[in-house]
């Protein structure tokens, strides 16, 4: 089939994610030590930190909806701070906005603006990133968000979502991102062709289910592309 639509993971594809969290959280504890000072009084960054991950840990049910699991978190931060929850909405938004200034790749900005002349393009995420905060949202047509599935990658749900709002059955879409099991093998198994976004140049760490292709820069994909249109 001809390809019709392109959807894109976000965190680690089109930006690397790992500074923008410790940034955020960062930002998340200097807020605390003036605000909730006895939050910080009790957990180093480091222990805070591993008291989220024990949180989350515990509450598995929620890992599709980080917003939501982070302010669960926020409020038993508040109860064993002996504060009350109106800690929990302006943490949160501390939190958000750090978390949303991210780097886009220029390689990004370059390759979404070439391709969404020719495919539909969506973004398909488990995060909590804001395409339209970043100010990417005019190169996708749809954003489709574990939270609102109530599914996270590689769930089909998820990829099924995808191909609705795009219109397309899956041997017309391709995904596209740096996850080998959420992004690359959940797209597979709901049947959409994949290209694996290899940024670190490391090797194919599954020994099934390996990438339709995999480039190791986003400028390689749209190659990539004509190439499985020229056979199509």
């Amino acid at each position: 089939m001809t390809i019709r639509c392109l959807t894109f993971d976000l965190d680690d594809t089109l930006w690397w994610c790992s500074p923008v969290i410790a940034r955020a959280e960062a930002r998340f504890y200097a807020w605390l030590e003036v605000h909730y000072p006895a939050i910080p009084a009790r957990y180093s960054t480091g222990g805070l930190l591993e008291h989220r991950k024990a949180f989350m840990r515990e509450r598995t049910e929620l890992l599709h909806d980080l917003t939501t699991l982070r302010k669960h978190w926020l409020r038993r931060l508040a109860e064993e701070g002996g504060y009350d929850e109106s800690l929990v909405e302006p943490g949160f938004t501390v939190y958000w906005e750090a978390r949303n200034e991210v780097e886009v790749f220029d390689e990004a900005h370059a390759l979404l603006d070439a391709l969404r002349a020719e495919y539909r393009l969506g973004a398909v995420t488990n995060g909590n990133a804001d395409v339209r905060r970043i100010g990417i949202d005019h190169y996708f047509e749809f954003v489709i968000r574990s939270e609102e599935i109530g599914a996270a990658k590689p769930h089909p749900e998820i990829f099924a979502a995808a191909l609705a709002a795009g219109g397309v059955a899956p041997g017309e879409a391709v995904h596209i991102g740096d996850d080998p099991v959420r992004d690359i093998q959940g797209a597979a198994q709901a049947g959409l062709r994949t290209i694996w976004v290899n940024l670190r140049d490391t090797p194919w760490p599954l020994e099934a289910l390996a990438p339709d292709a995999s480039v190791t820069r986003l400028a390689e994909v749209p190659a990539v592309l004509r190439d499985w249109q020229a056979e199509s």
